[in-house]
């Protein structure tokens, strides 16, 4: 079959909310690269978790329009100790409302402390409430 010369023009990507630009997150351009580095895509959209709220390693990750990358995003809070920011990484948990990332706060009661004194209720290192409490940044932002 002969080649008629025409290419399949590239599908695009969808745009990000322009609310979220409004709330002070980094937008992706449209080749994909970051305006800024992921852990600070990250650490912006943790800043903006409400206090007695929390959300998901998975909720940040599909914000930032990188759905696969929740390990990604437990790395970044990792690493949000050593800077200078006063990121509330408490205030992320895995997907079933547990305290995972527990074990990378000063002491192995500190992520369950802070998120009391908020007002969150931690029974056997999970969120007893957890669907109340949940914070979506795609709607919220």
């Amino acid at each position: 079959m002969p080649r008629t010369g025409k290419t399949a023009k590239p599908k695009t990507e969808k745009k990000q909310k322009s609310s979220r630009q409004a709330g002070g997150l980094k937008k992706l351009r449209p080749s994909g690269e970051a305006e800024s580095s992921f852990f600070e895509q990250v650490y912006d959209l943790v800043e903006h978790v409400p206090p007695g709220r929390v959300t998901t390693y998975g909720a940040i990750a599909r914000a930032l329009g990188s759905g696969l990358s929740a390990r990604m995003v437990g790395w970044a809070l990792n690493g949000s100790f050593s800077s200078s920011r006063n990121i509330p990484a408490q205030r992320v948990v895995n997907r079933n409302g547990q305290l995972s990332g527990k074990a990378h706060f000063a002491t192995p009661t500190l992520m369950q402390e802070l998120l009391e004194k908020e007002g969150i209720r931690v029974k056997n290192d999970t969120i007893e409430n957890f669907k109340q409490v949940f914070w979506d940044p795609a709607d919220s932002l």
